[in-house]
């Protein structure tokens, strides 16, 4: 049996590149012709209005793109993984992300 690379560069070749709101704001700025700086700021006050719509707990719909919404996960008993405890986990929210039908077929 073969034996699996262990360099950094062939465990990099095997995952999916990470693109952050940098990245985003350096591609949006070349393609409008505006500065990093600007593109970065308008990214960020997008994720920020986002942010303070979903914690009113409306629906953000980016079409396109797809759903943002907070669920409530009621409370509910679980394990301690290490001592096989029950334990009970107390209730919480999420953000649940559904993708557009654009964005499937895109994929």
């Amino acid at each position: 049996m073969a034996k699996a690379p262990t360099t950094k560069a062939a465990a990099a070749a095997d995952k999916p590149a990470l693109v952050t709101l940098k990245h985003l704001a350096a591609a949006t700025a070349t393609k409008h012709e505006m500065s990093k700086k600007q593109s970065e700021a308008i990214l960020n006050d997008v994720v920020d209005m986002i942010t303070k719509h979903l914690k009113k707990g409306a629906r953000v719909r980016i079409v396109g793109l797809g759903v943002l919404q907070v669920k409530k996960r009621a409370a509910r008993m679980g394990r301690n993984p290490a001592t096989g405890e029950a334990i009970k986990i107390k209730a919480s929210k999420k953000v649940a992300f559904r993708p557009a039908k654009e964005l499937k077929e895109a994929i």
